[in-house]
Order: structure tokens, then C-alpha cells, then sequence
């Protein structure tokens, strides 16, 4: 039989906020069940705090930096490798069911004449995934995002002639009194969507993946099923809407001491809308509630999902990747939506279950190892036995983890930010080439290097809620030192030499290239120029 992936990523779901990370009253049964078959990454961290760049890194294996797709809608450049890239000469079909945010490079694929409707197009436009069905789950009344007409079709057919379904039906309730009450507004969150769950986006999208894996046969395939959800419209369908009542959240994470004299960017982001909604207990609890229904539905789904698989006779032929974009801070830190590097935000779930004999020995533990997102392609790249290429892909595989051979692969992790976009910059009077920030965590020491302002710097060995900046405190200036250094080394890298890779220079031997070419640089004598072949191995023929 052969072998399958399913890489399953939720949008923006906290790393904290499933019962197998320790959530003592949001029961996630189906996903807790595959982190015992698997192994849960307890310290696993995004390339970037935003859905565009976090999963253009997952998808490539690549930092931000290398990569360049620095924040949503900013195109990836045609030319990086995605996961599809490595798989498709392996002979296997990857594609997609769900979100991408992914922008194409127009202008470099009008520029290398590649159309967008030819089969190499679209792979380019799609991350490389062939689009089984795309859905970025955006499409409200006006022209921003794609449509997914597929799901607008499924809904006339279900008997709802509104314009735009996603928009008044899977995202909008409505009052006793019939009127439409929108799921943009965070204070509707509270109620239930217009559309009955079977309608919604969650289960919707996981009966499409299951219509893939139908259609797939016996060929293997790798298959991204991206949920849109638990991302905002927080909105859920009956009767998750109001399973969750206030007592069962989790108390919010922030103190009055942070608000005092906060780092000058973090200080710009609590003043962004999001960011003082969150501030408001009432609005607050609506949306928890709301986050935690649509967790609980996603949560549901896996077990439909996995009950499917087995029916298939798949589960032991099939990889399975569960994790998240990003994370939500949901008012800690006073801070709304994602984009700075507490752990609400750029720590993920991370479920891998390998179904190989070799993973037995971890299957149901837990792993401390750092890793990151761009490490999930090179797992799922080894699974499949095909080579690791070091020089195009920065991540490394799971396997050896996964397998038990190794504890650790990497002694800290990277987060990079571009906040360019953001009210926060113009806020700060930061110009755009200097809105950056960049995150390094040794597995205590939390480092953020800010562009133009000092470093902030969390001990989250003595401060696990993060609430202590010490990044200007003259005491740990040797601490921020090291952790500088570090990120200096890493940011020496070489990255963008993605044509040949280390291997293949190193077998290149002594470099007499351009002598046997009969182009002769260097050399005082014809005498010396032919020692030099000879002891080269590569005489020059008469």
C-alpha cells in the first residue's frame, strides 16, 4: 500500500487551547487521540506571527528572510521550491483543500512568460499544491479575496439564495426579528450562524478532503486540508455557539505593570483597534466562547475525518501533521489579533503521527524538542524517502525525533516580523525598511532584536507568562549580548545559493575547471600547468 499525508493546519488555533496541551474544560477528544498515536511538539514555533509569511515558510521549508514573502498578499517569487515541487518527482500528488493565503507573482511569471491558467501556472499561483479546492475563507461584499464559487454553488443547492452565503450565512446570525447580524462585529459572536453546522465551513471542507482521497486511488498523495477556522469571523453554528460559557475560559494573561512603560513597539500594538476591543471583558468572552466552539466543531471533524481513514483502510499507510498558522492572543498582553511573539501568538500545535513501525517507541509522548514550522517539509519529504536538500530547505526532518534516535535537532528557533503594513510603523514615525523584528528562543531565553529601539528580552524559565520585559535592564546586557551573537551567526547563513548545494561543490575537488577548458590563469609554466592536471587526476588530452 502506498504511503499518504494528511497535512492538516487549523488558522490561527493557540497552541494552549486543546486538552491535550492542559485546556481543563475545552475537550478535544479526536485530536487528543491522534497525540497518542503520534508525538505532540509542546515547543513548536511559527517563521512568522501572520497567516501569509508563517505558512509560505511552512510550505517552502524556509525563513521569511529567504524566502521573501514578508506579510500577506506580499507574492511569493516564482522560482522558490514548496513542498509540491520536492513531491511531484517522487511521484506523488500533493494538492490542497483549503486556505493558502497565497498571492502569486504576476508580474515574474508575466515576465517568464508562464500563464496563469497552464498547468505550470497554476501550480506556481498555488504554493505549488494542485488546487482541488481553494478556499481562503475571506469573501465578503466587496472584491477583496477569491470567491469559492464551490462552496457558493453547495449552498444555493442547499436552499440559501443569498448573493454572498459565506458571508450573510456561514458568517452572520440574525435577532428575533430576522435581521441579519454580521460575524464581523465582535460583539455578535455570541450567537449562532445563520448556517446549520453540517452547512459550515469547518465540515464543509473536510467532506471536499474526503472527496480527494476517494478520487486518489492507489497513488500516493500528500493532501494540505487547510481549515479557515478558528480564525475571526468568530462566529460558530448551533450548538457550539454556546457550549462554552465564561467560567470555562481561561483568565486572561496581562498585567497593569506592561501598560507602564512598554516597549515602543509593543506599546504602538496596544494601541491598535484589535488590540483595545480585547480590553473589553464583554466583547472579550463573546469571542472566547465563539473561539472555543469553533475549536471544539474543528475538533469534531477530526473524528469524522479519522473514522473515514479507517474505513479507507488509510490510517496505517498515512502520515498525519496537525498544527496552526499562527495563534490568537484573545486580550493577553492587552493585545488583540497575533503579529508580536508571546507565546499566544507565535507558539503552535504540533501533532505528528508517523505510522512506520520505526516511531513506535514515542508514539503518546510528548516532545520538549524546539522545532519549528519549516521543519514540516523535510519531514514530510523523509517519509516519503526522497533526498534533503539542505540547501534549498532550512528546516530539518522530525524523523529522527519521531523515531527515537535523537532528543534534540536544533538549539533555538526563529520568528521574523514585518510590521511595515501596520498603523503601528506610522504610529512610531519607523520608516519601512526598518519596521522589522526578529525573534530568537534558546528554550529559556526569549530575544527579540527590534530595528532602531533596544531588544526585548523574557526569562520564561522564572517568567512563563512573559509579563517581565528585561530587554532594558542593564543587568541581563550580557545576556542580550549572547542572544545578539546568536542571531548574528544565524543571520549569516547562506540562504539564496539554492542551485547548488554544499555536496556538490565539495566534489568538485581542487577547481581546474577553467584549465581544462584550455583558459590558463596562473600558472608561470607549461610545465607547472601540467603537474597541476596530473596530480588533479584529469591529464589534459593532446
Amino acid at each position: 500500500m502506498s504511503k499518504n499525508v494528511l497535512f492538516i493546519m487549523c488558522d490561527q488555533l493557540r497552541w494552549d487551547y486543546l486538552s491535550c496541551a492542559g485546556h481543563p474544560d475545552l475537550h478535544t477528544p479526536n485530536i487528543d487521540a491522534l497525540a497518542k498515536r503520534g508525538v505532540r511538539f509542546d515547543r513548536a514555533y511559527v517563521q512568522s506571527t501572520i497567516c501569509g509569511p508563517s505558512r509560505m515558510s511552512f510550505y517552502t521549508g524556509r525563513y521569511v528572510s529567504s524566502h521573501g514573502s514578508t506579510w500577506n498578499n506580499v507574492p511569493l517569487k516564482v522560482g522558490e521550491m514548496t513542498l509540491g515541487d520536492h513531491l511531484r518527482p517522487l511521484g506523488v500528488r500533493t494538492a490542497l483543500c483549503g486556505k493558502t493565503h497565497m498571492a502569486a507573482d504576476v508580474e515574474g511569471m508575466k515576465r517568464l512568460g508562464l500563464a496563469p491558467d497552464s498547468q505550470i501556472g497554476a501550480l506556481v499561483s498555488e504554493c505549488g499544491f494542485e488546487p482541488y479546492e481553494r478556499d481562503d475563507g475571506l469573501h465578503p461584499n466587496s472584491n477583496y479575496g477569491k470567491r469559492n464559487k464551490n462552496y457558493d454553488d453547495y449552498m444555493k443547492e442547499r436552499g440559501w439564495e443569498d448573493e454572498n452565503p459565506w458571508d450573510s450565512v456561514a458568517n452572520s446570525g440574525e435577532d428575533d426579528d430576522g435581521n441579519i447580524l454580521s460575524g464581523w462585529f465582535l460583539d455578535n459572536s455570541d450567537i449562532a450562524a445563520r448556517a446549520p453546522d453540517e452547512d459550515s465551513e469547518t465540515p464543509y471542507i473536510t467532506r471536499r478532503a474526503m472527496d480527494f482521497i476517494r478520487e486518489s486511488g492507489d497513488s500516493p498523495w500528500c493532501l494540505h486540508l487547510s481549515y479557515i477556522k478558528p480564525h475571526w469571523p468568530y462566529i460558530v453554528p448551533a450548538p457550539y455557539h454556546d457550549m462554552y460559557p465564561p467560567e470555562t475560559h481561561l483568565p486572561v494573561v496581562r498585567s497593569e505593570a506592561e501598560r507602564e512603560d512598554p516597549h515602543p513597539v509593543f506599546g504602538a500594538f496596544m494601541e491598535e483597534r484589535v488590540s483595545k476591543a480585547f480590553t473589553n471583558e464583554t466583547t472579550r468572552t463573546k469571542v472566547i466562547g465563539a473561539y472555543m466552539g469553533l475549536i471544539k466543531q474543528i475538533d469534531d471533524q477530526m473524528g469524522e475525518l479519522m473514522k473515514f481513514l479507517d474505513a479507507q483502510g488509510l490510517t496505517d499507510s498515512t502520515m498525519i501533521v496537525f498544527t496552526s498558522d499562527h495563534g490568537d492572543y484573545l486580550g493577553d498582553h492587552w493585545l488583540g489579533e497575533k503579529e508580536l511573539f508571546h507565546d499566544p501568538s507565535s507558539r503552535i500545535p504540533l501533532i505528528v503521527v508517523d505510522p512506520s513501525k520505526e516511531a513506535d517507541p514515542t508514539r503518546g509522548t510528548v516532545s520538549t524538542s524546539l522545532v519549528e514550522a519549516i521543519d514540516v517539509v523535510p519531514t514530510i519529504l523523509d517519509y516519503f524517502d526522497g533526498a534533503q536538500v539542505g540547501h534549498i530547505i532550512e528546516g530539518r526532518s522530525l524523523l529522527p525525533l519521531l523515531h527515537g534516535e535523537r532528543e534534540t535537532i536544533k538549539d533555538f528557533v526563529i520568528s521574523e516580523y514585518d510590521y511595515s503594513f501596520r498603523q503601528a510603523r506610522r504610529r512610531l514615525g519607523v520608516d519601512v525598511a526598518d519596521a522589522k523584528l526578529t525573534m530568537l528562543f534558546d528554550g529559556r531565553w526569549k530575544y527579540i532584536f527590534s530595528e532602531g529601539f533596544r531588544p526585548m528580552l523574557f526569562d520564561l524559565d522564572a517568567d512563563p507568562d512573559e509579563l517581565n520585559d528585561l530587554g532594558g535592564n542593564p543587568d541581563y546586557a550580557s545576556e542580550c549580548r549572547r542572544l545578539e551573537d546568536l542571531l548574528f551567526q544565524w543571520s549569516r547563513r547562506t540562504s539564496q545559493r539554492t542551485t547548488m548545494s554544499d555536496a556538490q561543490i565539495e566534489a568538485r575537488g581542487v577547481d581546474l575547471s577553467e584549465a581544462k577548458a584550455g583558459v590558463v590563469i596562473g600558472f608561470a609554466t607549461e610545465e607547472e600547468f601540467r603537474t597541476a592536471l596530473a596530480a588533479s587526476g584529469s591529464e589534459q588530452k593532446e
